[in-house]
């Protein structure tokens, strides 16, 4: 039996794997618990599972693991995650700790066509790099390279890179930003944060991401839907930016909560104008595949996937 984790800034999915498979899993709400130990200790008592049954495990985190690679702390809320402590703890092995997206792009790698939904067909390339981005609370980035025949993952943190504006709009958004913030990333725009942040400049309202998204639905010409477009159209520029720094010729795929919910949005939107729209390179980012990867347990997958090194 496998302990397997998608960890996140709001919620937390858990599993149990066995022989490839799930047999159990369970999504919580990280502000339920005062920290993750806590909360794995719910998820043993709701699914009667053993920790000293489990032969292996791997906890995919939102933040970077600490050089070690023992321990991680999370970005957007304040756990601390050490691998022996947990071992301690529970009696169990100490489990595999990796970066959320990284077992996001390899549960995409994975993934079944029947789980993906392709906005760009382009012109894929078997060998060439894979990306997988997606915004949620934060904002990942991964990308899988070809490695002797199968693939090596490699996590990356390019939602804090450097924001950059597009158009007027824009750049009075980067301003409006940088009086809060200070050094303004891709992370403060392309995530529901940044939703909200986005709707606030706008209109000088603040909302729940899920509020703008529902309100975008319904008044087709309001702030909500100004809001939402310069969401998309930032999202597909920060994903053709971060698609080109890699030549992701095998195909960007789009993780997290957000693409799923915005997917009757995105083709008609300003997500792929901004995504192509590379001057000199445009060609280039119109050759790679772009897909949205609708897998609800993508990155439990993922890491069950990692914890058993079948990748």
């Amino acid at each position: 039996m496998i302990l397997c984790a998608d960890i996140g800034g709001t919620k937390t999915l858990l599993g149990v794997a066995e022989q490839g498979k799930l047999i159990a899993d369970r999504r919580y709400t990280n502000a339920d618990f005062p920290d993750f130990p806590a909360l794995l200790s719910a998820f043993f008592a709701d699914t009667h599972t053993r920790p000293a049954n489990l032969a292996d495990g791997c906890l995919a985190l939102a933040g970077p693991i600490a050089d070690s690679g023992t321990s991680a702390r999370l970005t957007n809320l304040p756990w601390i995650i050490d691998a022996a402590d947990l071992a301690r703890r529970f009696g169990m092995p100490p489990p595999r700790l990796v970066n959320d997206f990284a077992a996001a792009a390899v549960g995409a790698v994975a993934a079944p066509a029947s789980r993906l939904i392709t906005l760009q067909a382009g012109e894929h390339i078997p060998d060439a790099p894979r990306l997988v981005v997606g915004a949620g609370t934060g904002l990942g980035m991964a990308m899988v390279l070809p490695d002797h025949g199968g693939w090596r993952c490699i996590a990356g943190e390019g939602g804090h890179v450097a924001f950059a504006p597009a158009d007027e709009q824009q750049a009075a958004l980067w301003a409006f930003l940088r009086q809060r913030h200070g050094r303004v990333t891709w992370e403060r725009v392309v995530s529901g944060p940044g939703l909200a942040a986005i709707h606030e400049f706008i209109s000088g309202d603040t909302l729940m991401p899920e509020q703008i998204t529902d309100l975008a639905q319904t008044e087709v010409d309001g702030d909500a839907a100004k809001a939402l477009a310069i969401f998309l159209a930032t999202y597909g520029a920060f994903a053709g930016d971060m698609a080109l720094a890699c030549l992701a010729r095998g195909g960007v795929f789009l993780a997290g909560g957000i693409a799923g919910k915005l997917l009757d949005r995105l083709p008609d939107s300003g997500f792929l104008v901004a995504f192509n729209a590379k001057a000199e390179h445009a060609a280039i980012a119109a050759r790679m595949p772009v897909h949205v990867a609708t897998d609800p347990l993508l990155g439990l997958h993922g890491a069950m996937m990692l914890a058993r090194k079948s990748y």
